[in-house]
């Protein structure tokens, strides 16, 4: 089988000398496609593959009319939102991501981020402490458990709340559960958001919800721009002058919010919760895993368009 390796942004060597040693050990061949600039260039690489592997590149539909012989592709990270599902379900292509391996980089950062805001951006004024601060995390899953358990070491309280975990599960790891959203808001003094973005939840973190917050909050993104209700933000941040937003996926009206908050507000430059060396690394590896796996038993247990 022709696995290619498609990224706009590559892999570090590490990660594809790794990739490499999986496929080929398997008896398979890889191609490598990095840093095309055009459409064109993936549609040619994509001809003949019979599985691929990619980060953020998008995957639409037109790529996969390429892709006559494509029977998977796996996207090295947890969001999916890059693919497109139903066009891989009507050819019959799996799809997968590879959940987990990013996990304690994006964790990692999210802390970073609360740090950062707390300390007035380190611009020398005084600024507060994490420690006895409530943290509200959005969404329980691998990145929301790992940002409790690093938050714990800060003697933070925390909160979550995510209908689709029990409350036993939540509060089994010494984490109060949330009977609500708004309880959820109205108790953090730091919300880290991990929700997807998907039809319900594109836009669903807006005024209604921001206005409950403590004084002095700070709300914390490093999942998808796609779920902040960008206009109800600015609405948000104007009428609480003590409200904080910091995320690592710029804001579609970004420049308004710089202009008009300063140091309530930052985002980094470019998308970077999984960009550290070990999370590019172990998301590639497992990419490359889970492809022969499936070639070799079928295996689907990371598919995404069921």
């Amino acid at each position: 089988m022709k696995i290619l390796v498609a990224t706009d942004k590559p892999f570090a060597k590490a990660a594809v000398d790794g990739i490499r040693g999986i496929v080929e050990g398997a008896g398979h061949t890889l191609a490598l496609l990095e840093k095309y600039t055009t459409p064109q260039e993936l549609y040619s690489a994509v001809e003949d593959v019979d599985a691929m592997i990619i980060r953020s590149d998008k995957v639409t539909s037109e790529v996969i009319d390429h892709a006559k012989q494509l029977k998977i592709v796996v996207r090295a990270g947890a969001g999916y939102d890059n693919i497109d599902l139903s066009a891989c379900s009507q050819k019959g292509i799996v799809a997968m991501n590879t959940p987990g391996q990013n996990s304690n980089a994006v964790a990692e950062l999210a802390i970073g981020m609360m740090i950062y805001m707390s300390r007035g951006c380190f611009n020398g004024s005084t600024g507060s402490e994490l420690k006895d601060k409530t943290l509200g995390i959005h969404a329980y899953g691998n990145v929301g458990k790992l940002v409790a358990k690093i938050a714990k070491g800060f003697d933070m309280n925390i909160i979550a709340f995510d209908p689709f975990v029990s409350k036993e599960a939540i509060e089994a790891d010494g984490v109060k559960a949330a009977s609500s959203i708004e309880e959820l808001y109205s108790s953090s003094d730091f919300l880290s958001l991990h929700i997807p973005a998907t039809a319900q939840t594109k836009k669903s973190i807006g005024l209604n919800l921001l206005k409950l917050m403590p004084k002095g909050a700070c709300l914390v993104n490093t999942a998808r721009k796609e779920v902040i209700n960008e206009e109800e933000l600015v609405v948000a941040l104007e009428e609480r002058s003590d409200l904080k937003y910091v995320t690592d996926i710029a804001a579609d009206n970004q420049a308004t919010l710089d202009q008009k908050f300063q140091h309530r507000v930052f985002a980094t430059p470019k998308k970077m919760g999984a960009q550290t060396a070990e999370a590019n690394i172990n998301a590639g590896l497992a990419a490359a895993s889970q492809i022969v796996k499936f070639f070799e038993s079928g295996d689907t247990t990371f598919q995404v368009n069921k």
